[in-house]
């Protein structure tokens, strides 16, 4: 199975945590560079010391958020993986309809991509995120497809046809690019060779 990005969270204190929630909802909504530690540490109740003790620098809160964003959506992916019926590629499509809230700007992660330089500390974990997902849909048309060249160039279609999809709702902030990316994914599908029951 694609592997997740590591978490941080669980060994943090209640401080930090708190912290990082400011910094998480800040960072998507208004940008990376447009907000300060001042106001993410006003927010969080704390001086900018503590934020510091806590963290260290604005850039390794940043990487904290992006992990944390990919932890929640992550886990909620893969519970509709495992309700899911064939084919199970499909649910990279719900995942991102039925988060409608967490998207509403689009994907967090090509949003911090466009604002940070490639040499930031939190560039892998963008770059870590996106090939989690590749890996994790790749393994999701190879249970319908037999052919494995087949089910890499369908797995490679479909993260593109997300990718993009969520791109263009950040732009307009409407489901009508996700919801017709999948109806393309749905088309693509049915070339599958077989079909296997999911795993329960």
């Amino acid at each position: 199975m694609a592997r997740a990005v590591v978490d941080d969270e669980p060994r943090m204190t209640p401080g930090a945590r708190r912290i990082l929630e400011v910094a998480t909802r800040l960072f998507y909504r208004d940008g990376i560079h447009a907000v300060g530690v001042d106001t993410i540490a006003a927010e969080s109740g704390v001086t900018k010391r503590t934020l510091y003790d806590r963290f260290g620098s604005k850039d390794t809160l940043v990487a904290a958020y992006l992990r944390r964003r990919h932890q929640v959506w992550w886990e909620r992916f893969e519970r509709r993986i495992d309700e899911a019926d064939p084919p199970r590629a499909l649910v990279v499509f719900d995942a991102y309809l039925d988060d409608s809230t967490m998207v509403s700007r689009g994907c967090a992660f090509v949003n911090a991509a466009a604002e940070l330089p490639r040499d930031h500390a939190a560039y892998a974990v963008i770059r870590e995120h996106k090939q989690a997902v590749r890996e994790r849909l790749a393994e999701l048309v190879a249970e319908d497809v037999d052919d494995a060249a087949e089910a890499r160039d369908i797995a490679e279609h479909l993260f593109l046809l997300a990718e993009g999809a969520i791109v263009h709702h950040g732009l307009d902030d409407s489901r009508d690019a996700m919801a017709a990316a999948r109806r393309i994914a749905t088309e693509l599908l049915p070339r599958t060779k077989s079909r296997r029951r999911r795993p329960r």
